[in-house]
């Protein structure tokens, strides 16, 4: 269905090529919001559908927030159009914060993927959208791992992977792409209402910056992103060694190996060790608590975490009573 090869077709070809994000004959779920993003990136995958070999469908997740009223059958009239199964799901209550939505559309994409045996879930992040979450997670105080959390590709389950082939394309690019290609935009309200951060951060932040600082933050924010995807992916695969090492049972940590590594490999390893006890992330204060352990006196603990368990060190090690 190509009607003629830009160069974003290319760059997108070049990308998913270099950096291996999908291979030929997958069957690929993309996540279509109605918006200028995913609009360019589902009509790029049925362009380069023919070279790759791909089984393409799209889903959509209805919030059944107002704004929302007629994007699903607008969605669903472009994937008859376009001869591609459609998937619709709907939420069952009104998530309020941006939060409880991403959570929900992600569980629902995951569903629709599991049921329909899609091996990956395509989203239409860019590095505009990697630019906005980096700020973000700065304000609210993330390490490197919130600063660099929209990666290339990703895990969802043991079987599918979650892969975003725009995030060396920015907004601007996808909304002339969208023009080149008459794409049939749905304009979404909700992302001008002020009260949700990320819109503050989009519409009012990011200009303001690109026009006292640099007219290029985006792209040096994205790039400081993927810096850091780098770094975050060697120390925790680091750590994870390392906390194979200092444990023989699931509820001790070995101070002496803990010891002989940096204070970023400690953390990491006792951030990796809380979350395997928590079953959520712990806080930047829980992991500091355990971390103070590693040189404490014996006998010394810490504060109770969630459900009364205390860590306390016993000898040379570190243990969870």
């Amino acid at each position: 269905m190509v009607d003629s090869w830009s160069l974003l077709h290319a760059q997108v070809h070049q990308t998913l090529r270099q950096r291996r994000l999908l291979k030929k004959g997958q069957h690929l779920l993309v996540a279509v919001s109605g918006g200028q993003d995913s609009l360019c990136l589902i009509k790029l995958l049925l362009d380069l559908r023919s070279r790759w070999e791909w089984q393409i469908a799209i889903a959509h997740c209805d919030h059944r927030w107002s704004s929302d009223v007629g994007i699903a059958d607008h969605v669903e009239k472009l994937a008859h159009q376009w001869e591609i199964p459609f998937y619709l799901k709907i939420a069952e209550q009104i998530n309020e914060t941006e939060a409880a939505a991403r959570e929900w559309r992600y569980q629902m994409l995951i569903e629709i993927a599991g049921e329909k045996g899609f091996e990956v879930i395509v989203t239409g992040h860019t590095k505009s959208d990697r630019a906005e979450t980096f700020l973000y997670n700065l304000f609210r105080g993330a390490g490197a791992d919130g600063l660099s959390a929209l990666s290339w590709k990703r895990s969802l389950t043991k079987e599918i992977q979650l892969v975003r082939p725009l995030l060396n394309v920015s907004r601007s690019q996808t909304g002339e792409f969208c023009l080149q290609f008459q794409l049939p935009i749905w304009e979404d309200a909700a992302n001008q209402n002020l009260k949700y951060a990320r819109n503050r951060i989009r519409n009012d932040l990011l200009p303001y910056l690109q026009t006292h600082f640099n007219p290029q933050v985006e792209t040096t924010l994205a790039q400081t992103a993927e810096l850091l995807r780098a770094d975050v992916e060697y120390l925790e695969a680091s750590a994870s060694e390392l906390l194979e090492q200092a444990t023989i049972d699931i509820a001790s940590l070995n101070r002496l190996y803990l010891r002989r590594a940096p204070l970023c490999l400690q953390r990491r390893v006792v951030r990796q060790f809380l979350q395997k006890h928590l079953n959520k992330a712990p806080t930047f204060k829980q992991v500091e608590a355990i971390t103070n352990l590693i040189n404490a006196p014996n006998r010394t603990r810490t504060p109770p975490f969630p459900g009364g368990t205390v860590a306390e060190v016993q000898g040379d090690w570190i243990k969870l009573l």
